[in-house]
């Protein structure tokens, strides 16, 4: 079985998705759309940046997106995956390709959620950071030494992000340090996402998701909060609404696909964040990467 994963936030670049908006009409119409829908440049913030105005929440967000459905509208016909999943933001984009939410809907969704992202890490400054070499039970243990600090996301068995207030950040970067991680790295990020910080954020999320039209999947899709499928449209509307304030647990998402057969995880979109984190995980399941037109060649 084949799975498509979708990324997150983070895996944004510069120039990201023109070659395949230059080579494809299909391509070209999803852009040119989104621009209509939001009245933003996201074209020009994709493809010419500059870098610090794509790595705001509110445009990157848009711009992976956007990234991922334009290389999935590539791909469905030729490919049909037997479960889906996304990291985080990638979540949406995996709900569009299971057919439980509409391109339409989704995508100003996605602004919307970078846009209060943002302004709740304006309110309630926090970080993050990546603890590397060390187990989530180790990392779990660090984390209840120190106030205002969870654990964001269970990356892979030996990588956890935590999430928290700015000196709690750092001083838990000093312990894991001292406990022996191999790496501890502070995230280029506006806010502390998935921690009580983004709670400001939640409400508004929550509002807007109740106006938009959730249907049965018609493709299973992983959840980040809880790590299996959800096919009910009422209760991936509600963990939706949890996610903000809740880890992605992407090691039992991987584990879960491994139950489910799953022997190929093709990511769909920029970068290669999300593979890697498979491949670190699991050696059942093989990875690749589609996110430029040499990549799609090459399929």
């Amino acid at each position: 079985m084949i799975a498509f994963v979708f990324p997150g936030q983070g895996s944004q670049y510069v120039g990201m998705g023109k070659d395949l908006y230059d080579t494809f009409p299909e391509v070209k119409k999803i852009y040119d759309d989104a621009e209509r829908i939001l009245g933003v440049p996201i074209k020009r913030i994709s493809f010419e940046g500059p870098e610090d105005e794509l790595t705001e929440s509110k445009n990157a967000q848009v711009a992976i997106f956007l990234h991922s459905c334009a290389v999935y509208t590539l791909v469905k016909e030729k490919i049909t995956p037997g479960v889906v999943a996304g990291h985080s933001l990638g979540e949406y984009t995996a709900l569009v390709a299971s057919g439980a939410l509409s391109f339409e809907d989704a995508l100003p969704l996605v602004r919307f959620r970078g846009e209060v992202m943002s302004h709740a890490g304006e309110k309630n400054p926090g970080s993050m950071a990546a603890v590397i070499g060390l187990s989530a039970d180790e990392v779990e243990k660090l984390v209840n030494e120190v106030d205002g600090v969870v654990v964001a996301n269970y990356n892979s068995p030996q990588q956890t992000v935590v999430s928290g207030t700015l000196e709690g950040i750092e001083k838990i970067m000093e312990l894991a340090k001292e406990k022996g991680a191999r790496k501890v790295v502070k995230l280029n990020v506006s806010g502390a996402f998935h921690s009580p910080l983004m709670e400001e954020a939640t409400e508004p999320m929550r509002k807007i998701l109740q106006k938009i039209e959730f249907k049965k999947p018609e493709i299973p899709v992983i959840m980040n909060v809880t790590g299996r499928e959800e096919n009910e449209p009422e209760r991936i509307r509600e963990l939706l609404g949890l996610q903000l304030v809740s880890p992605v647990r992407w090691v039992d998402t991987v584990k879960r696909m491994e139950e489910l057969g799953v022997t190929q995880a093709v990511e769909l979109g920029p970068g290669k964040v999300v593979s890697g984190l498979i491949k670190r995980t699991t050696d059942k399941i093989g990875v690749k990467n589609i996110g430029t037109k040499e990549q799609l060649e090459a399929l």
